[in-house]
């Protein structure tokens, strides 16, 4: 089978399960956002650094492939079910990982080492896909059940990112850089 289809040269796109959509669709958008978010989390997965916090970006990336489908299911069937587990797990990771960090007291800039640099940077992403989706619930209003797992599990993984790119600098022994408005000492 061929890679390329030319079926899109004229600026439409197929979803799964039938039916064409312009590229622009906010649909194509979100999931081509969320793909673009899994491959940022395959180079944090080059990173050297925690084998914790590598061995949930697998996971995540599973995750994020399945949620990319749902986001591109062209006979819109059925609303899927809420990963739960996941879910949980993640809020878990959270508090446990919250309470190893020292109080956040400032915002803190992105950065510190490589890897969680990579997760700020996958964190901004995740934000980026959860809007994407978010404006399909008004834009597609038929679709806003269907997608609402979707934007929980968006809205939580980046919270995990933000507290993972936390962890990495600690355990990376790398402080978080507090930002400091200008004027300020």
């Amino acid at each position: 089978m061929k890679i390329y289809t030319k079926t899109g040269d004229d600026g439409s796109t197929g979803l799964f399960g039938g039916g064409r959509v312009p590229k622009h669709d906010a649909r194509v958008e979100a999931y081509g956002t969320v793909d673009e978010l899994n491959s940022l989390l395959g180079v944090a997965l080059c990173e050297d650094g925690d084998a914790e916090i590598r061995q949930a970006l697998s996971i995540h990336q599973c995750e994020l492939l399945e949620l990319g489908a749902v986001l591109a299911d062209g006979k819109a069937s059925g609303t899927p079910q809420s990963n739960s587990v996941l879910l949980a797990e993640m809020e878990q990771q959270i508090d446990r990982w919250t309470d190893e960090l020292p109080e956040l007291k400032n915002f803190i800039l992105p950065g510190g080492t490589r890897l969680a640099a990579m997760l700020h940077l996958a964190r901004t992403v995740c934000r980026r896909a959860e809007r994407g989706v978010s404006r399909i619930r008004i834009e597609q209003p038929k679709l806003a059940q269907r997608v609402l797992p979707v934007l929980v599990y968006l809205n939580r993984l980046s919270d995990w990112l933000f507290t993972a790119a936390r962890l990495a600098n600690k355990r990376g022994g790398v402080q978080d850089v507090a930002w400091k408005p200008k004027g300020a000492q």
